[in-house]
């Protein structure tokens, strides 16, 4: 059976862009939950997963959708083999869309890592 995204735009304020802030995240940044979501991001190559997917933060709880910054992050640069082979099936996997340059590594996307670039 295959499966189908929810969303394959990514938003405005998603923290993979660069351009992002994440401390302009709607309904309030938490520095202590976006720490928590390195929990999601794979060992690179490893053929275990985390079992775990980043939401994005535009859907409220019990309607949620992966975050697409993070789902291509993992598919490609972040080399997630788990969730390579779980989107092999995925009908619209096809139509997804990045908006500008992205990070390559969770650790950019902390406000920490931006504070030292800019």
């Amino acid at each position: 059976m295959s499966w189908r995204l929810k969303r394959v735009r990514q938003c405005a304020k998603c923290p993979w862009k660069i351009s992002a802030d994440p401390r302009d995240t709607p309904n309030g940044y938490s520095e202590d939950q976006h720490l928590a979501l390195a929990a999601t991001i794979a060992h690179p190559g490893s053929l275990v997963g985390t079992g775990r997917a980043m939401a994005c933060h535009e859907h409220q709880p019990g309607d949620e959708a992966h975050c697409v910054g993070w789902l291509m992050n993992q598919l490609g640069p972040g080399n997630n083999i788990p969730l390579r082979l779980q989107v092999r099936d995925c009908e619209n996997i096809g139509a997804v869309m990045l908006d500008g340059l992205q990070h390559e590594r969770f650790e950019d996307t902390l406000p920490i890592a931006i504070d030292e670039v800019g």
